[in-house]
C-alpha cells in the first residue's frame, strides 16, 4: 500500500488529477503533502488566497474541496477505497484542510472511472449556450450527485433565475466600487498580470443584454448574444463552516464531472456571495441551507481550459 502511493509515478498521477480541479478565479490555492509514502495531506496555500475578496477562506476552501475530490477518484480508480479525514489538526495545523489514506484494495467501479476519464475534460465555460434545456433525468442526476457529497443542488425556476440575475448585477455593480477587490481579480485575471507566471484566465465575450448570465473580470473577446433563459442552481450546504465548505467543493466538482459526462457546460455567478463574505452579511434563512455556488448549466460549445500548474509545484 505505501509503495503504491509513494512511487513517484503514483505520486504525479494523485497531483496531476488534483490539480485539474476549479478553483475561484482560477487561483488554484492549494498544495499537497506526502507523509511516509502512507497517505497525502490537502493544505491550503495561503499565498494563493485572495485576501481581499475571500476573507473568511470559503472560496479557497470550496476550491481545495474541489482538488480533494479529483484526488479521492484517482485513489480509488487506482483500486483502492480512499479513507479521508477532513480538518484532522485545527488546532495545531489550521491549514491542514483534510488527509487522504489509501484503504483496502478494491476493484474499480465504472462510474468512477468514468468520472476521473473526464477531470481532464471538464471546463468552465463563459461563452453562450444553446437555448435547450437540461431533460429532468440530467437535472436528477446532478441533484443525486450533490447530495452523495452532503450537500444540495437547489434548480431555480424562472422568477427565481430573474431575481438572481438581478442580485448578480446588483453586486457586481457594488464590487466595481471597490478598488481593492478589482485590483485583486485584475492581478489573477488579467493576461500578462498574474505573479506566477501563468498566462490569465479564460474569458468570454461581453453579454449585449442586462442582466448577464455570466460575470465580468473586466476583460472580453468581443460580444454575443446569450441565452434568453439561463438554467441557474444553487449548490448549499446545511452548515456554513469550514468543513461544509469542503464538502461542497467536493460536491462541486462530482455535478461538474457528471454534467461533462452529459456534454453540459458550466459557469458561475457567484458575485452575490462573495459581496456578502466581505461585508460580514448572513444568509436570510432557508430551509435549504446555505448557498456556496451560483452555477448556471447548459450546452456550449468546447472551450480551452485555464492554465494549470506544473505538479511538481504543488508538492511540499
Amino acid at each position: 500500500m505505501s509503495a503504491s502511493i509513494a512511487t513517484e509515478l503514483g505520486v504525479r498521477r494523485l497531483l496531476v488529477a488534483a490539480g485539474q480541479a476549479p478553483s475561484v478565479l482560477n487561483t488554484q490555492p492549494w498544495r499537497f503533502r506526502v507523509v511516509r509514502g502512507e497517505y497525502v495531506e490537502v493544505l491550503a496555500d495561503q499565498d494563493r488566497r485572495l485576501r481581499v475578496g475571500d476573507p473568511r477562506g470559503r472560496n479557497q476552501h470550496v476550491s481545495c474541496g474541489a482538488a480533494l475530490f479529483n484526488l479521492r477518484l484517482a485513489v480509488r480508480t487506482a483500486g483502492w477505497r480512499p479513507m479521508v479525514w477532513l480538518l484532522p489538526s485545527p488546532g495545531e495545523e489550521p491549514g491542514l484542510l483534510a488527509a487522504v489514506r489509501l484503504g483496502a484494495a478494491s476493484p474499480v467501479p465504472g462510474d468512477a472511472r468514468e468520472l476521473y476519464d473526464l477531470i481532464p475534460v471538464r471546463r468552465t465555460s463563459r461563452r453562450p449556450f444553446i437555448s435547450r434545456s437540461l431533460p429532468r433525468a440530467v437535472w436528477e442526476e446532478l441533484r443525486l450527485a450533490a447530495s452523495r457529497e452532503g450537500a444540495a443542488l437547489v434548480r431555480l425556476g424562472r422568477p427565481a433565475t430573474a431575481d438572481m440575475l438581478d442580485y448578480a448585477a446588483i453586486a457586481e455593480d457594488e464590487l466595481a466600487r471597490d478598488r481593492g477587490y478589482l485590483a485583486e481579480v485584475a492581478a489573477w485575471t488579467m493576461r500578462g498580470a498574474r505573479h506566477d507566471g501563468l498566462p490569465g484566465h479564460v474569458h468570454g465575450p461581453r453579454a449585449l443584454r442586462d442582466p448577464s448570465p455570466v460575470r465580468d473580470f473586466g476583460r472580453h473577446d468581443g460580444e454575443a448574444r446569450f441565452e434568453e433563459r439561463p438554467q441557474l442552481a444553487v449548490l448549499t450546504t446545511m452548515g456554513d463552516r469550514p468543513a461544509d465548505w469542503l464538502r461542497a467543493g467536493q460536491a462541486l466538482q462530482r455535478v461538474l464531472l457528471v454534467a461533462a459526462l452529459h456534454d453540459v457546460s458550466a459557469s458561475f455567478l457567484n458575485q452575490p456571495l462573495d459581496l456578502r463574505d466581505m461585508r460580514s452579511r448572513r444568509d436570510p434563512y432557508h430551509r435549504r441551507g446555505h448557498a456556496q455556488m451560483i452555477i448556471r448549466l447548459g450546452y456550449g460549445p468546447y472551450v480551452a481550459r485555464s492554465p494549470r500548474r506544473p505538479a511538481g509545484e504543488l508538492v511540499t
